[in-house]
């Protein structure tokens, strides 16, 4: 029987690329989304996957959103915390609120799934869950001290519950890609983003589908003994 992944913010950029390549996989997806209906609605027509609108910053609305999922699809085996979002400002400028928005978006979204699923997959005996965490979480990047902190704390976070599933067939990694060719890249002023494709070894962008290539990779059956590491896929431009 096909298993069950669910996807956060899974319906656009990265998460959309991870959505459809596990579904060709074979996977019964659910792609989460926080917001944007229409794009959730294009996401669903285009690519036969559904979508599930909830907030992964809620405990409460994680914890009704894989009921959901359950209820309509089976038991959720795979999970990909892939949701986040920035509110960049260098530290003179950035206000509690920029922090707390994405400390409870990027990294409190992953407690909060992982938490909602961990006994149904304890039960189970079987897991996998991939965190994406970022470059700049290993590397730092200039006024990102709160998206830094917050996907550094997704590499503690894969490394401490590792150790929790490792025995009982649950798997624990993370994915820590580079500079993606994505909405959220293309915001970036095109003068700044030259500047950092050329720090890039291979000459170039990332595309989200080789994130979703890493993905596949980690969530498989034959994964068992991958557990509690970080595949970074950014071109070369952070050796870690």
């Amino acid at each position: 029987m096909a298993r069950v992944a669910v996807v956060t913010g899974g319906t656009r950029g990265i998460g959309e690329a991870i959505s459809v390549a596990l579904k060709n996989a074979g996977y019964k997806v659910a792609a989460n989304y926080a917001g944007n209906e229409e794009r959730a609605k294009g996401f669903t027509q285009r690519t036969g996957i559904a979508a599930y609108k909830w907030d992964v910053a809620s405990f409460e609305e994680c914890v009704a959103g894989i009921k959901k999922v359950e209820a309509e699809l089976g038991p959720v085996d795979v999970i990909v915390n892939n949701a986040g979002i920035t509110r960049d400002a260098t530290m003179r400028k950035m206000n509690r609120q920029n922090w707390d928005e994405v400390m409870d978006t990027n990294l409190g979204g992953c407690f909060n799934m992982c938490k909602a699923a961990w006994e149904g997959m304890l039960a189970r005996g079987f897991g996998r869950i991939v965190n994406i965490g970022s470059i700049n979480g290993q590397a730092g990047q200039y006024g990102q001290v709160n998206y830094a902190a917050a996907k550094s704390g997704i590499h503690g976070f894969t490394k401490a519950l590792s150790q929790e599933g490792a025995s009982k067939g649950i798997t624990v990694t993370a994915i820590a890609p580079g500079y993606i060719d994505t909405d959220m890249v293309a915001a970036v002023p095109p003068e700044v983003l030259a500047k950092i494709v050329a720090k890039i070894p291979v000459g170039r962008l990332g595309k989200a589908e080789e994130i979703a290539r890493g993905v596949l990779f980690l969530v498989a059956d034959e994964g068992g003994f991958i557990t509690g590491s970080t595949m970074s896929i950014n071109g070369g431009q952070h050796m870690y």
